[in-house]
């Protein structure tokens, strides 16, 4: 009985553990004040640019050279809120002024860390949400991640990126606006700046860690069994 338990509480780590691990599939780069085109373009939903589910919203796109599944997303946002939840959407086939297809979408727990950098007079922090698990095939996507504060006075808006620190790939100068509050219905978002990139990213469970994690879990339990008989 002593070994059956001791088992089931590796097996119980192991599959907790290996759930949260997560990989940086795609990140579009960092924000970079220092260039004469850095910028923010609105992604938010509170008590100044509000809207159901949201007041404005960015898209980003990633390219997915295989079948993965998004564990996590994020955008890097410079802001004046600190949000209650953060709303998510990836979508496929999105054009001038087409929304294509909504693959997936929900409201979640959202994190809201600061990365250090700033502009504009605004702090730049990390929302992620995670939990999801949408599996995709091979393509071209578009996610967005906007924090919601419906009692916040404040504004956020989504760092461009030119590809600082880039991981993964995506296509430039194809990120997207859609916003009922402005007027904006998915229109190119270098129709409102130079927003060749969003600062943001996705994330896909890390098989290395899930492997490395199986291999010691398992090894510990054989040393355990060993010793109990």
């Amino acid at each position: 009985m002593k070994k059956l338990a001791l088992l089931s509480l590796f097996a119980l780590l192991f599959f907790t553990v290996a759930a949260n691990a997560a990989d940086l599939y795609f990140y579009a780069g960092d924000f970079d004040p220092n260039n004469p085109n850095a910028n923010g373009l609105a992604n938010e939903n509170d008590a100044i640019v509000g809207g159901n589910p949201y007041g404005a919203a960015t898209y980003e796109n990633f390219v997915a050279g295989g079948a993965i599944s998004v564990t996590g997303l994020f955008t890097n946002n410079l802001s004046q809120n600190t949000p209650t939840s953060g709303y998510w959407e990836i979508r496929s086939g999105v054009s001038e002024g087409n929304g294509g297809t909504l693959i997936a979408s929900g409201t979640g727990a959202v994190t809201n860390s600061p990365t250090g950098r700033s502009g504009f007079g605004y702090t730049e922090y990390k929302n992620e949400v995670d939990g999801m698990n949408v599996a995709l095939g091979a393509g071209t996507y578009w996610y967005a991640v906007v924090p919601v504060c419906t009692t916040c006075g404040g504004r956020t808006f989504n760092s461009n990126t030119f590809g600082l620190n880039q991981v993964g790939t995506n296509v430039p100068n194809q990120q997207y606006f859609n916003s009922s509050f402005f007027g904006a219905n998915f229109t190119n978002a270098n129709n409102e700046g130079v927003f060749q990139a969003f600062s943001g990213g996705v994330y896909t469970p890390e098989p290395s860690s899930i492997l490395m994690l199986g291999s010691g879990l398992l090894a510990a339990a054989g040393v355990i069994r060993r010793r109990l008989l």
